[in-house]
Order: structure tokens, then sequence, then C-alpha cells
């Protein structure tokens, strides 16, 4: 089973923030870092038991190639 995932409204910002930082750094780069939290929240939701807890209920991801972590809860409910 696949899960469905919603942004907060922080981690919009912080998401877009990064985005444009990165592509101030280097034309394309943003483009670049965006597909890596695409694919980050892809594998969070075909899995997303398997990245650790970190505080009680929040799971933490890495992003591959960049330093953006993903904290994420699971809601069982609303799947």
């Amino acid at each position: 089973m696949t899960y469905s995932f919603e942004l907060r409204h922080e981690a919009t910002k912080e998401f877009g923030d990064a985005f444009i930082w990165y592509e101030e750094q280097q034309r394309g780069l943003g483009s670049i870092f965006k597909s890596a939290v695409d694919n980050k929240l892809r594998q969070i939701c075909a899995n997303p038991f398997h990245y650790k807890i970190s505080y009680r209920k929040f799971h933490e991801a890495l992003t591959d190639k960049f330093p953006f972590l993903i904290v994420y809860t699971i809601d069982e409910k609303n799947k």
C-alpha cells in the first residue's frame, strides 16, 4: 500500500526558500534539489516505516545529495 502525504504550510515555505537558494547558487540546481525531494517523498510514501523515529512519533528522512531533512508523522487513519 502506498501512503499519501500532506505538506504543512511551514514545510512548503521552507522547501520554496531552499529551492530559491539552490537556484541562486547555480542555475538548474533548484530543479535537481526538487527532484531529490520528490524522490524522497515517493520513497517515504511507499515505505513510511522504513525511516527512523527521531522523537515520539516523528520520523526523519534525509534527501540524497542535499542536506535537507524531511520530518513526518504517519496517520494510519488517513492512508
